[in-house]
């Protein structure tokens, strides 16, 4: 059910009536690469208005996520203002969360945005448009998972990054004097870390979590030993940890989390989320002070809710153009969409590079439309993949028209590649000289400043 309406909106109506008006629902990596390129391209030349629409203030590139769980990474520091981008690149900025859509009026609704106090500083809007763009990306999936949501963290966000990281701090300063559990004098005092999901985030977690737990020892802020007295343990569902990954990587990842002392287990269920302990489907019983949810994501339910075509996951189903295949003035990408994949018999991943090549694409597409031109077809190429345990190693396998297979690569060569994903990510928000400078910025930085965030 459509959340009610409650007073007259506010309608924001643009300063030029006459330009075409995008408006770009999700300010995520696709999201805000494509109001930066467009607005650079169409509005400074006064072609168009560009309108982005997210529910956040702030901007981070989430494959960090993990990073600043774990504290190894400042958020303070990667997060870029919507408003300030906005008006460096001369496209508007609109904070709220998209609630409904008006297809006859071609008008999109965004709720209001409240303080800290939940008082409202923003009200309720209807933004008017020519084109709309999807770009919202995805949430967490529970799965129905009884005390999931209520006893784990999970790291779809700053702040749930932020909130898990102080309770990690918290546990192990703790660890010695627990009033919620008897510790005998000949048991050392332990901190239990679970992570439920294989995938990505949850692998690349574990490892960060492994590095900070040394880094916090060796600041005095606890005297646990960091592989024996803080365990880490990955549960995953299906028979493997990184299922849609090659097995090769997977079984690569696996030999370095056990270097680690990472224990996985595979093919474990679970079946109830608790204060203190996870329980799966064969009886484990796996005590917890920390619980991280990386189990699956989900479509925010709105697309749906607003009669939008969806397949079973909830994704927008799209044409090879990128466009809704009812109304071709909306176009939908990244997470939150469904476009076949020709000749793989399944539709494109979810993944960050995916959402960045329909950034690009949109960009060209949206050029042709304002021209009148017909639109190009997608074609998605897969790369390869990474996958970074932090400082400890990196393994992935690349792919390419130029290299013919899928090769393995791991060390040095994975780990700058693995950065240069972010680079990449930047460059296409402020260019390459800002970015330059930036990363020596950021590089001095860490020089004066402890390896991981110790408050």
């Amino acid at each position: 059910m459509l959340p009610t309406l409650n007073h007259s909106p506010v309608q924001e109506k643009s300063i030029f009536p006459a330009l075409h008006r995008i408006v770009i629902i999700g300010g995520g990596a696709g999201g805000l690469e494509l109001a930066t390129q467009l607005g650079n391209r169409l509005c400074k030349k006064t072609q168009a208005q560009v309108v982005l629409v997210d529910r956040a203030a702030t901007h981070l590139w989430k494959p960090l996520l993990h990073e600043i769980a774990a504290g190894s990474m400042d958020a303070n520091v990667h997060q870029l203002e919507y408003a300030a981008q906005a008006r460096w690149h001369h496209f508007e900025f609109q904070q709220g969360e998209l609630i409904d859509l008006e297809r006859t009026r071609k008008v999109v609704w965004v709720s209001a945005v409240l303080d800290d106090e939940d008082v409202e500083i923003l009200p309720q809007r209807e933004l008017a448009y020519d084109t709309l763009i999807l770009a919202i990306g995805s949430e967490t999936n529970y799965f129905g998972v009884p005390g999931a949501a209520e006893n784990s963290t999970a790291v779809d966000t700053v702040a749930q990054a932020e909130r898990f990281r102080r309770r990690l701090l918290a546990a192990c300063m703790r660890a010695r004097n627990r009033p919620d559990r008897q510790i005998s004098r000949q048991q050392r005092p332990q901190v239990n870390i679970v992570i439920i999901g294989g995938g990505a985030t949850g692998v690349e977690l574990a490892a960060e979590l492994r590095n900070t737990a040394q880094v916090l020892g060796a600041y005095g802020l606890h005297h646990l030993d960091p592989r024996r007295d803080i365990r880490i343990t990955i549960v995953e569902a299906g028979p493997r940890i990184l299922g849609p990954l090659p097995q090769r990587i997977a079984n690569e990842t696996i030999a370095l989390l056990e270097k680690l002392d990472i224990a996985v287990l595979s093919g474990e269920k679970v079946t109830q989320v608790q204060k203190h302990a996870v329980l799966t489907a064969t009886g484990k019983y796996l005590p917890a002070d920390l619980t991280v949810w990386a189990g699956g994501i989900q479509v925010p339910k709105v697309l749906a809710d607003i009669g939008l075509p969806v397949n079973k996951s909830g994704q927008v189903i799209v044409s090879q153009t990128l466009q809704t295949i009812f109304d071709p003035d909306i176009f939908a990408f990244g997470d939150c969409a469904s476009c076949s994949w020709p000749g793989m018999g399944k539709s494109v991943p979810p993944r960050a590079q995916a959402a960045h090549q329909e950034a690009r694409f949109l960009y060209h597409a949206m050029r042709r439309r304002l021209a009148g031109k017909s639109l190009p077809v997608f074609q998605y190429r897969d790369h390869g993949s990474l996958i970074s345990l932090g400082r400890f190693d990196t393994v992935g396998n690349l792919m390419g028209k130029f290299i013919g297979r899928s090769v393995l690569v791991e060390g040095a060569l994975a780990r700058l590649l693995y950065l240069s994903l972010y680079r990449q990510h930047l460059i296409s928000l402020h260019g390459f000289m800002r970015t330059l400078l930036d990363t020596l910025a950021q590089w001095l930085r860490r020089k004066t400043a402890p390896r991981v965030k110790l408050h």
